[in-house]
């Protein structure tokens, strides 16, 4: 099924699509098993809370980042699939929900096919190496848009780690552009059309 989608939608180059220039650096053993970890673990993206007021905000944000995202995807169940998807792999990775979907609208414009001149794919634009590194060296897998997410969002916790909490420098290595700010720029300036500020109760 998914070799016959990505045959429709052509895997030509996309317009736009932004990375692709992701450095292949070594890994250390113990760094490649415990992205490999990451990557493995196959929880579903379905949120468990604590409380109900807790459940109450996610349901909120949710329904205003669909609102938000209609226009780019207007099929209402693939909106929310998509969403749920998003929030459930950023917070697994310690990530801003509005971040990452800064990060994809970026790198790929909400395109689950898009692919770059470099060869980086799908939402997050994640180069085929880490699938060989990681993943099991299934590449038609990063046009999954659950794999994708949590390659995507990994890969950005591991160059955070790396960076020790700098996230333009962890930016710049992510498009491979490393202590330049026009891509983290970029991100920065997509992150706030995805912020959420809650309403306060009562107002």
């Amino acid at each position: 099924m998914l070799s016959a989608l990505t045959g429709a939608c052509g895997l030509a180059a996309s317009p736009g699509a932004h990375a692709g220039a992701q450095v292949e650096e070594p890994l250390a053993d113990a760094v490649r098993s415990a992205l490999a970890a990451a990557i493995a673990n196959s929880a579903p993206p379905k949120p468990v809370f604590e409380t109900t007021e807790a459940r109450l905000a996610y349901l909120r944000w949710l329904g205003e980042m669909s609102t938000r995202l209609k226009k780019r995807k207007s099929d209402h169940v693939t909106r929310v699939e998509f969403l749920e998807t998003v929030w459930y792999e950023s917070k697994r990775a310690g990530l801003e929900p509005a971040l990452v979907l800064g990060l994809v609208q970026v790198e790929s414009g909400f395109r689950k096919y898009a692919i770059s001149s470099a060869g980086a794919r799908g939402y997050m634009q994640v180069m085929p190496f880490w699938a060989r590194l990681i993943g099991g060296g299934n590449t038609l897998g990063l046009f999954h848009m659950q794999t994708n997410l949590r390659f995507g969002c990994v890969i950005l916790r591991h160059y955070l780690d790396i960076e020790r909490g700098d996230l333009f420098m962890a930016l710049g290595r992510y498009n491979g552009s490393r202590g330049r700010p026009e891509y983290p720029n970029l991100v920065f300036g997509a992150r706030k059309a995805w912020e959420y500020k809650p309403a306060a109760v009562g107002a």
